[in-house]
C-alpha cells in the first residue's frame, strides 16, 4: 500500500508493534507510550530508539483502518483452521453491538444525542465448545446506527445458528432469513402480539414454561412464516420469551443456546476494561477505528495462545499415555505402532 514511501523513521511495522504494546500494557496516552521507548528491549523489538508524540499522532490519524482489518481477518482465518476439529455440528454465531462513549467537544463527528457522542462496535462472535469464542466480523459506525439494519451485513452463513437479542427484532427480516434458509434465535419483546397455532408437548421436570408454534405481529406488521416461541426462566428468575425458526431441536437445547449469548457480553466487558479502550489516543474517526481493531487483534492473539496451550497440554497427556504403555523401550509410540500395528488395538485408537 506504499505507506512507508515517505517514512524515514516510523515505519508501519514499528508503529503496529507499538500499538500492540500499548494495548497489551494498557498504556493510557501517546505521551506515556513515547516514554516507554526508554526501554532497551522495546527499542530492539521495534527497531526504534525514540519518537515524537506528533509523529505518533499523525500516523494514528492518517492510517486507513482497512490496513488493520487485514491482520485481524488473517488471525480469524488462523483460528478457523486450528479449531476445525472442535467445531460444533452447527456453530453458534452471536450478534450484538456496544457503544463506546466519546467526548462531544473533541468528537463532534460522532454526535448522537444533544450532549453525547460515541461510536458503536457491531460484532459477530463465534461461540465454540470448550469455552473458546472469538470475534469473526466487526463493523464500526456512529452510535446512532440502527441495530437491525446490520443483520444484512452480519448474516451471510447458512451453516450456523445466529443468536441475538431483542434489539434486532425485525419481522420482515425474520421472514427473509427463514425463506433464505438461515437459522436464528432471538429474544422477543414481552408485549409482542402473538397467535398460538400449536402447543408442543414438554417433557417432565423441564425448566421451559411453554413451547408453541406461533404467528407473530399485528395485521399491519406481522411475519408470514410460522415460528417457535419458548418461554424460559433465566438465572435471576425472570421469564424470557425466545423466538426461533428451529423446530428440530429440543426446548432445553434452544434454551442453552440462548444462554451462550452471554459470551459476547463478556467480550465487550473485556474490550472496554483490559485494553483500556475507553481512553482513545486520537480524535479522528480513523484513529478511533484503528485503536478498536488493534484491541480485536490482541483478543485474537489471546485466543491463538489459548488454543496452542491446550494443544500442547493434550500432546503432553498423549505422550504420558504412550510412555505408560510402551514400558521401558526407548522407541517412540508411533514407531511402535508401525512395528506392531495389530498387537495393541487400544494404542491404535489413541494414536
Amino acid at each position: 500500500m506504499k505507506l512507508d514511501y515517505h517514512a524515514r523513521k516510523l515505519t508501519t511495522e514499528s508503529f503496529l508493534k507499538l500499538l500492540l504494546f500499548a494495548q497489551l500494557e494498557e498504556i493510557e496516552s501517546l505521551h506515556a507510550l513515547g516514554d516507554c521507548l526508554f526501554d532497551d528491549q522495546l527499542q530492539k523489538e521495534i527497531d526504534l530508539d525514540s519518537i515524537t508524540i506528533s509523529q505518533l499522532s499523525r500516523r494514528l490519524n492518517g492510517m486507513n483502518p482497512d490496513l488493520l482489518q487485514k491482520p485481524f481477518l488473517d488471525l480469524v482465518a488462523q483460528i478457523h483452521t486450528k479449531t476445525h476439529d472442535t467445531k460444533l455440528v452447527m456453530p453458534l454465531k452471536i450478534i450484538d453491538s456496544s457503544t463506546l462513549p466519546l467526548n462531544l467537544g473533541n468528537h463532534k463527528w460522532a454526535k448522537f444525542r444533544k450532549t453525547k457522542a460515541g461510536v458503536k462496535l457491531h460484532l459477530r462472535l463465534v461461540f465454540m465448545e470448550k469455552g473458546i469464542s472469538y470475534p469473526e466480523k466487526a463493523v464500526m459506525t456512529t452510535a446512532n446506527e440502527y441495530d437491525p439494519g446490520q443483520l444484512k451485513i452480519m448474516v451471510d452463513d447458512m451453516e450456523c445458528m445466529y443468536v441475538f437479542d431483542r434489539g434486532y427484532l425485525d419481522y420482515e427480516r425474520f421472514d427473509r432469513m427463514a425463506d433464505d434458509g438461515y437459522f436464528f434465535l432471538s429474544r422477543l419483546r414481552k408485549n409482542a402480539v402473538i397467535r398460538e397455532v400449536y402447543d408442543f408437548k414438554r417433557p417432565e421436570n423441564t425448566t421451559v414454561l411453554s413451547d408453541q408454534m406461533v404467528l407473530i405481529g399485528t395485521t399491519q406488521n406481522r411475519a408470514e412464516n410460522y415460528f417457535r416461541l419458548l418461554k424460559v426462566i433465566d438465572s435471576q428468575g425472570n421469564e424470557l420469551p425466545l423466538i426461533t425458526n428451529r423446530f428440530d431441536l429440543s426446548a432445553e437445547e434452544i434454551s442453552e443456546m440462548y444462554k451462550s449469548r452471554w459470551a459476547i457480553e463478556l467480550f465487550f466487558k473485556w474490550i472496554k476494561q483490559h485494553p483500556s479502550i475507553k481512553k482513545f489516543y486520537g480524535q479522528s474517526e480513523w484513529a478511533i477505528q484503528n485503536q478498536v481493531f488493534i484491541a480485536l487483534i490482541v483478543f485474537c492473539l489471546h485466543v491463538l495462545v489459548q488454543i496452542e496451550t491446550r494443544s500442547k497440554r493434550k500432546t503432553l497427556q498423549i505422550s504420558r499415555y504412550l510412555r505408560a504403555h510402551c514400558g521401558n523401550q526407548r522407541i517412540s509410540g508411533f514407531e511402535r505402532l508401525k512395528e506392531k500395528p495389530s498387537h495393541n488395538k487400544q494404542f491404535v485408537v489413541v494414536a
